[in-house]
């Protein structure tokens, strides 16, 4: 996946807003909460937040890392460095499950107003 198709797929999902943060990084919110990051760095670097299954899992797969910072606070965010073992359509699908954990987490008044 590119950085133009991460911020077209991003973008197709509802309700999001994409911000520059962080020097060059592409952040993807809802309802202002982030469900993903888009970073420079050596190759292009996609981090999203999972389950905690699913974060016991990948963050032992190759191409794969718990996220700098956030994980080390013990939050389930994962790091994308390569795609040995997840392909474009596996990310795809890890960033439509952040959105919908990062939607779900959201004020209840906050998903109602919004259709979540």
């Amino acid at each position: 996946m590119t950085r133009d198709e991460y911020n077209a797929f991003c973008d197709s999902l509802p309700h999001t807003t994409h911000v520059v943060q962080w020097g060059d990084h592409d952040v993807w919110k809802v309802a202002g909460k982030v469900f993903a990051i888009a970073g420079s760095g050596p190759g292009f670097n996609v981090t999203f937040k999972c389950s905690a299954l699913a974060f016991e899992i990948l963050r032992e797969q190759p191409g794969l890392r718990p996220a700098p910072y956030l994980a080390s606070r013990g939050m389930t965010w994962i790091q994308r460095t390569g795609d040995e073992a997840m392909n474009d359509a596996a990310l795809a699908d890890y960033l439509r499950e952040s959105h919908r954990i990062v939607a779900s987490g959201l004020p209840r008044k906050t998903r109602l107003a919004l259709g979540l």
